[in-house]
């Protein structure tokens, strides 16, 4: 009798429509040879191949032919960089690059900064070939100091559908902004400072944004929580957009991104810790994210995904 009724609740349990299952994080697709990176950019080159640049001394250069296996290809500024040792104090480390390709150069935008400091600034370098020794370097674009109320670090290079070109940054105190840049000079283009996300909560753990133009929407991708702790780093990739570059950026749930908004698109899953300062490029099989996770032993990694689009405009990682 009891084996009657136990059929018969398997019978109406399967009937029973269940909550659905929230489907697991990809893990990062494969990628090979010199795989080691903090805070990567990729572009594509226009002959063919990509060409990385991670935080590093002097920013760490990589290339690669497939998009899968990477070798390194020296510094960017194998010379060092006095400009920048007044924000660095000292240390030869650059932050955060931002690759990409306007008018037949490269252009590189990185910071320089001490841990936990709002003493930064964010310079700008262009180079012909992308090569380590030919980066030149044209000076300051921003700097904050201890009474900014903001961080001028992790910047992000937008060019709107018209040519605007836009600089995002910035990361906890009062979140990210934004600057006009002059598109001649790649320099500011005037003083405003747009506010376009800010947190509330975790130490209003907000930081590395990235503009991304997709349809009729600028998404900004940006690192929710706290970095650089190895496996215990619990940084996560959040998106919000809007239809103007200056926002107001919201996510999926309608929530402003100056309100804390953002929705989660990648975390931690199994041995993947802490994925997060995001970019994006569109390749020619797919819009690509790239990121950086931890390993289990604390190792920080290079991660590569493939970004989709669901019938409602936001993203996915697979």
């Amino acid at each position: 009798m009891k084996s009657r009724f136990l059929l018969l609740a398997v019978a109406l349990l399967a009937l029973t429509p269940q909550p659905a299952v929230a489907a697991a994080y990809p893990n990062p697709g494969v990628v090979t040879g010199s795989t080691g990176a903090h805070d990567p950019s990729i572009v594509k080159r226009p002959g063919g191949g990509y060409l990385m640049a991670t935080t590093g001394d002097g920013i760490t250069l990589k290339t690669s032919a497939d998009r899968t296996a990477f070798a390194d290809a020296g510094k960017a500024f194998p010379n060092g960089t006095p400009w920048a040792s007044a924000y660095t104090g000292g240390s030869a480390t650059l932050w955060a690059p931002d690759l990409s390709y306007h008018g037949g150069k490269y252009l590189m935008y990185y910071a320089a900064s001490t841990f936990g400091s709002s003493k930064s600034a964010i310079f700008m370098a262009a180079s012909t070939t992308g090569a380590a020794g030919t980066w030149t370097d044209y000076g300051k674009v921003i700097e904050s100091t201890s009474s900014s109320n903001w961080n001028a670090i992790d910047p992000n290079l937008t060019v709107t559908a018209s040519g605007e070109w836009w600089l995002t940054f910035g990361s906890f105190w009062s979140g990210i902004k934004m600057v006009k840049l002059n598109p001649s000079t790649g320099k500011r283009a005037d003083s405003t400072v747009h506010n376009v996300a800010e947190r509330f909560v975790n130490s209003k753990s907000v930081e590395a944004p990235f503009v991304f133009r997709h349809g009729g929407y600028y998404y900004l991708f940006m690192s929710f929580d706290f970095c650089c702790r190895g496996a215990s780093s619990t940084y996560r990739t959040m998106v919000a957009r809007s239809t103007s570059i200056t926002g107001p950026y919201r996510d999926r749930a309608g929530t402003p991104a100056t309100a804390g908004g953002g929705t989660e698109i990648l975390a931690t899953h199994g041995s993947v810790y802490g994925p997060g300062h995001p970019a994006v490029f569109t390749d020619s099989d797919a819009d690509v994210l790239v990121y950086h996770y931890y390993t289990s032993s604390g190792a920080a990694r290079l991660g590569i995904n493939l970004l989709g689009w669901d019938s409602s405009g936001w993203p996915y990682v697979y």
